[in-house]
């Protein structure tokens, strides 16, 4: 996908080929040196536990990962994967404060930026964010979709705005699984570009969401901090899938199953 970019190698875990990422800014670099080159349009996705064990349970989902043009580790959990394979110099991308370092560094560049998804009232809450904290950033337009399947004369003509803008970067905060499955599915109708699917991004940086203190990211417990804040929707993820991925991991590496 896409051309003249070089692209961080990629770890499998359970058959997800996961970029093995050095820094933030090595990963900026190499989306503008991708969008400067002509690549595109392409996508990509921001792994954590949930969207390597979904990956690890549907061939179709793990095939939309491994097709991305980068897959970041953006759950603390991958990037200890890696370290303890012995895998070294790679950080963990989260990707909401991606969005931020984007904005940030972009301002002044002419880098034009969209945003897909969440409410209304978040994006609008967003987008004042971004004009006062990133006050040089392009951000040149945004939609709320609606909570449930589009349209596709609704897919249409969002696709026509996207292009219409002449956006560089569409940023899709439609929640995994969902929104991996919408730019996979999508992507090819852009004139130019990368979307890049980033969860609760939009929602941290408006303030709906805060940032798990820097000891539980450095300890891989930012999802515990996350179910505390919202329990009766996360409960289930976390038990099931964090569950899941460590039961994966064992018996992948007793050589019971593989995942490929």
């Amino acid at each position: 996908m896409g051309k003249n970019i070089e692209q961080p190698p990629r770890e499998a875990i359970l058959g997800c080929r996961i970029s093995v990422t050095p820094s933030y800014e090595a990963v900026y670099d190499a989306l503008r040196a991708y969008l400067a080159n002509g690549g595109g349009p392409g996508y990509i996705t921001v792994n954590n536990v949930h969207t390597v064990v979904e990956g690890a349970r549907r061939d179709s989902y793990r095939a939309i990962i491994n097709r991305a043009v980068m897959a970041f580790p953006d759950g603390r959990p991958l990037s200890l994967v890696m370290e303890w394979r012995g895998i070294k110099d790679v950080e963990r991308i989260f990707g909401p404060s991606f969005f931020e370092k984007a904005l940030t560094w972009s301002e002044g560049s002419g880098l034009k930026h969209f945003l897909f998804g969440s409410s209304p009232e978040t994006l609008a809450r967003l987008q004042a964010v971004c004009r006062e904290r990133f006050p040089q950033s392009e951000v040149v337009g945004a939609i709320s979709p609606p909570f449930r399947p589009l349209s596709a004369e609704e897919n249409r003509e969002y696709l026509a705005q996207i292009n219409a803008s002449g956006a560089d970067i569409v940023w899709v905060g439609l929640g995994a699984p969902r929104q991996e499955e919408w730019m996979a599915a999508n992507y090819r109708q852009l004139n130019r570009g990368l979307m890049i699917g980033i969860g609760a991004g939009f929602d941290y940086l408006a303030g709906n969401t805060r940032h798990a203190p820097a000891w539980m990211k450095k300890y891989a417990l930012e999802w515990l901090y996350r179910l505390i804040q919202e329990p009766r929707r996360l409960w289930k993820r976390y038990l099931v899938t964090n569950s899941l991925f460590v039961i994966f991991l064992a018996l992948e590496w007793m050589g019971v199953k593989r995942f490929d």
